[in-house]
């Protein structure tokens, strides 16, 4: 079926539908030229009325509380899912995929979740489902991954893809800030939510690792099946030593396929070189680095959030969807969606990694100490690559820092067992994994 003229319905209208209408306004001659698809916003759901929003005039009759004008509507052909949460999101884009429509959507919460069967209704009903916009904002991963990538192996990737996270670790390596203030000040600018939790432990990232482990292996990986750590633990203290040893704080995404074919995946605070592309990348910024057989170490940097940046997302993949309908064929979806395929690789759990360690003791100032540290350790086959031992934090007590060489993380683990159970090691250990690879 060739339509001369492709209808939009937008569910939501916050910051990012606000941006994806003013491009499908303003941008409409453009998009027609450069796609050769012409684009007619049709309808935008927003809950409360009436509205307006600055730099956008909607055409007559366009707004609308609901949420029904859009996804039983007939004249609809694509509907951008922009509500956010997953209960109504899920229950409207079901309903939008059985009418027959098309679907763009940045909610990765819900695709983390209930991913699996609603790419499988796509597919049933022979309509699309895109959602670039769901992972790091406006830099284009979704469709790299799915396309340009095909004919590499993805060895690993590495990602800084919350915005929030990277602001806040990054203002207190710059400016030596406790986190809980940075956390106020990112309130105030509005990155951060006024709850944080999804993003300072970790969850909004591990749920975007999720999709592109999806695509880079062919894995459909929840969240709970793999490590997850946040950053409300990391002092500017442990900012500082990490500084002074050569390192920069960063959350850090990590999928990497293991010699023996199964993939790592992981989400939290890494050391990375501080001469590395990935520490630089500052304030809220995004990136992501893929790392495959045959193009080597690629890196995809960029704002991660943000009206318009996001907003670019999501009408790339409207113009997508807009050919799909404009030609009739719809693209293909990752094979990890469908659970009747096996998956061509397993899951490496946290205890089978092999990496590097920053570990923090604060112990007792006085001869044997890093003796015996290292004598448990190396009964674990943990050898240690450096040691600093800094000021008495008061009479008798000092902060000992150690890097090691790679060790098996359940060795760590044992071996720390059994320090903290020594006398002389006063309160736990802080240990913050260490990523060389990334040094490019």
């Amino acid at each position: 079926m060739d339509k001369s003229c492709i209808n939009i319905g937008i569910l939501g209208w916050g910051t990012v539908g606000t941006g994806v209408s003013k491009i499908l306004i303003n941008q409409n001659s453009l998009i027609s030229k450069n796609s050769g698809v012409q684009l007619s916003l049709e309808k935008v759901v927003k809950r409360t009325l009436p509205a307006s929003r600055e730099g956008i005039e909607l055409p007559p009759n366009c707004l609308t509380s609901d949420p029904a004008e859009v996804v039983d509507n007939p004249d609809i052909d694509i509907v951008v899912e922009l509500i956010g949460g997953v209960s109504e999101a899920q229950t409207l884009i079901t309903r939008a995929i059985k009418n027959g429509k098309h679907v763009v959507t940045a909610n990765k919460a819900l695709l983390a979740e209930h991913g699996g069967e609603l790419f499988q209704l796509a597919q049933k009903h022979k309509v699309s489902l895109n959602f670039e916009a769901s992972t790091a904002g406006g830099i284009p991963i979704i469709k790299t991954l799915q396309e340009s990538f095909t004919a590499n192996q993805i060895e690993s990737l590495y990602g800084i893809v919350n915005g929030t996270c990277n602001y806040i670790l990054t203002e207190m390596n710059e400016n030596g800030v406790d986190f809980s203030d940075v956390l106020a000040e990112a309130q105030e600018k509005g990155y951060a939510e006024a709850d944080p939790t999804l993003d300072v432990e970790g969850i909004d990232a591990a749920q975007k690792l999720s999709l592109l482990i999806a695509l880079a292996y062919g894995v459909n990986l929840s969240i709970d099946k793999f490590h997850v750590e946040g950053i409300t633990d990391i002092s500017k203290k442990e900012i500082q030593y990490a500084r002074e040893l050569g390192y920069v704080i960063k959350l850090i995404a990590i999928a990497k396929l293991t010699d023996d074919n199964r993939v790592e995946a992981r989400v939290h605070p890494t050391l990375v070189p501080e001469r590395s592309l990935l520490a630089n990348v500052g304030g809220a910024y995004n990136a992501v680095c893929v790392i495959g057989s045959a193009v080597g170490p690629t890196l995809f940097y960029g704002q991660g959030a943000g009206e318009m940046p996001t907003a670019s997302a999501v009408v790339a993949d409207i113009i997508d969807a807009a050919k799909s309908v404009k030609n009739g064929i719809y693209p293909s979806i990752s094979h990890a969606w469908f659970p009747d395929v096996p998956a061509e690789v397993s899951v490496c759990p946290i205890d089978d990694i092999h990496t590097r360690y920053y570990l923090r003791f604060v112990v007792i100032d006085k001869p044997g100490v890093l003796a015996k540290i290292g004598n448990i350790l190396g009964d674990y086959n943990i050898s240690i690559s450096s040691v600093i031992q800094k000021e008495p934090h008061d009479t008798d007590t000092v902060s000992l820092m150690m890097l090691t060489h790679k060790a098996l993380e359940k060795d760590i683990k044992t071996a720390l067992d059994q320090i903290l159970k020594l006398e002389v090691v006063k309160g736990g250990v802080k240990l913050i994994r260490i990523e060389e690879e990334v040094d490019f």
